[in-house]
């Protein structure tokens, strides 16, 4: 009976963490300040979930995460800081190559030191994670096309785990990144004429 209990329990956790995490992303697409304390919600719940999933680079990402919500929160408030900007080619080719070799880096450190489940996809989505996140935090509009690829390789790693809500979660992401690339487009857009 008390196993039953735990599932219960685990299910319930995760379902709330979903729900704030999905908060989160659709205020944020909508460049909605409230965006960051669903984070905050949502980071501190996940922490526990991938912690006891063995996935700890996502474990370590969910403090990141909850750092970045208080630093999104500020930087979100201040007044020079509300258009959307863009990044040239050159800067993601700089982000992509440092991200990939620190997905390598953090992968072999997992495998070799950790009992770490998919330690590769787990360092991937954790490295790529941080990156989109300041980007978020500066309103980057290119962000939403990271986290596309970063919630679909997610998809797989979270149901690979068995969880599956959190699995459904990043095909939810994956379909509010698309809506929130084109509504911050439109806006950079707009601020740019």
């Amino acid at each position: 009976m008390s196993e039953v209990l735990i599932i219960i329990k685990n299910n319930f956790i995760e379902f709330s963490a979903v729900i704030f995490s999905v908060i989160y992303v659709l205020l944020a697409a909508k460049k909605n300040i409230f965006c960051w304390y669903a984070a905050i919600v949502s980071v501190l719940l996940y922490f526990f979930i991938c912690f006891d999933a063995k996935l700890y680079a996502e474990s370590g990402l969910q403090v990141f995460y909850l750092f970045m919500a208080f630093y999104g929160l500020y930087n979100w408030n201040k007044k020079n800081e509300t258009n959307i900007i863009s990044i040239n080619a050159k800067t993601h080719i700089k982000l992509i190559t440092i991200g990939l070799l620190l997905t390598f880096l953090l992968g072999y450190y997992l495998t070799i030191y950790t009992s770490a489940a998919s330690p590769l996809i787990d360092s991937f989505t954790t490295i790529f994670s941080i990156i989109g996140t300041f980007m978020v935090a500066k309103k980057i509009l290119e962000n939403w096309i990271y986290w596309i690829i970063i919630d679909i390789v997610s998809i797989q790693l979270y149901i690979g785990r068995e969880l599956y809500l959190t699995g459904l979660l990043f095909l939810i992401y994956t379909v509010i990144a698309i809506y929130g690339y084109f509504t911050w487009a439109k806006r950079f857009s707009y601020n740019a004429k």
